[in-house]
């Protein structure tokens, strides 16, 4: 799943250990989320929607596989 994480914080001007304890994770979590190695749980998915003051579509990017297209 890509997600626009980076972007956003970097656009505030944030380095990733204030964003980390803006949102109460450790900034390795952070890196983690933005290089897409994890994906977040959907509480933390929601706390970082709510820091952005964007919905979760706008910063979560979900492309659906083609094995799930209808056929």
């Amino acid at each position: 799943m890509k997600n626009r994480v980076e972007e956003l914080r970097k656009s505030l001007g944030m380095s990733q250990e204030e964003f980390a304890k803006a949102i109460k994770v450790s900034r390795q979590t952070v890196s983690s989320i933005e290089t897409g190695k994890y994906n977040p749980s959907l509480e933390l998915a929601f706390t970082i929607s709510d820091f952005f003051e964007r919905r979760i579509e706008e910063i979560f990017l979900h492309e659906r596989s083609h094995r799930n297209e209808k056929k």
